[in-house]
């Protein structure tokens, strides 16, 4: 009973996220009992470039050191992961995968330049908050509660998470480049061509509608674009240190 209900709530989970979540799972605890290196996974320019460990431009993203100090952190990161990114594949991005992938993708995309400029060698905290930054966006009215009871709303979830992390860590890095690229993401797709009247840069790629094709009937259930946003055809290539803190939203006004 209890493996079929976990397989049922397996499934349930929207096919990106299911797929970002299992991989977050599986390296992790394969270099957990020393199965996998985790030299091998990390992002190292000189091994992508000269050694053509072409890899680790993915596993940079899903693996993460599990140790006694660094659990907890790995154990908030999947929560935020699983939740946020649940409700963005299945709000903004309902019915359409392929316009969430490619968001994924682009965010991936910025984040391996910037960490082989800084450089950065696990890239799984920063690609959760750009994430939960883009859904905080979208619902940025909704209340959300944090540690000790605080109440606030989601737009300002991301920067209380880093000031957060900053406090309790001395980190919060992380924090600030996932909101970078989240907000690079949210002001080229959304903000850049509805509020100030230029052209969209980012656009789907066609490919990634024939791996991941949209549904009919979609319908937003955890949030909508920006109220300026125009109509579009559904083929349109749009939407597409440790966390302290978790809440359930509720729209502004509610009980």
């Amino acid at each position: 009973m209890a493996e079929n209900e976990l397989g049922i709530w397996f499934r349930s989970i929207p096919i990106v996220t299911r797929w970002w979540f299992s991989l977050s799972i599986i390296f992790p605890l394969l270099g957990r009992i020393g199965l996998i290196n985790g030299w091998y996974m990390i992002l190292d320019y000189a091994s992508i470039v000269y050694r053509f460990q072409i890899w680790r431009l993915i596993t940079a993203f899903v693996f993460y050191p599990i140790t006694p100090q660094t659990g907890f952190h790995y154990l908030i990161n999947m929560y935020f992961l699983y939740s946020y990114s649940t409700r963005l594949e299945t709000g903004l991005f309902d019915g359409r995968p392929a316009d969430y992938l490619f968001m994924i993708l682009f965010n991936g995309c910025i984040l391996i330049i910037i960490g082989f400029l800084i450089p950065l060698m696990l890239l799984m905290d920063p690609l959760v908050l750009s994430v939960l930054y883009v859904w905080c966006q979208v619902n940025k009215d909704m209340i959300v509660q944090f540690w000790f009871g605080m109440q606030f709303k989601a737009m300002y979830l991301p920067w209380v998470l880093a000031i957060f992390n900053m406090i309790l860590q001395g980190g919060g890095i992380m924090e600030l480049i996932g909101i970078f690229v989240g907000h690079l993401y949210f002001f080229l797709m959304f903000k850049y061509p509805q509020d100030f009247g230029g052209r969209r840069f980012l656009s789907t790629p066609s490919i990634l509608y024939k791996f991941l094709p949209n549904r009919q009937g979609g319908v937003s259930g955890f949030g909508v674009p920006p109220a300026s946003r125009r109509p579009r055809d559904q083929n349109d290539g749009g939407g597409g240190g440790g966390w302290g803190g978790w809440g359930r939203g509720q729209r502004l006004g509610d009980q």
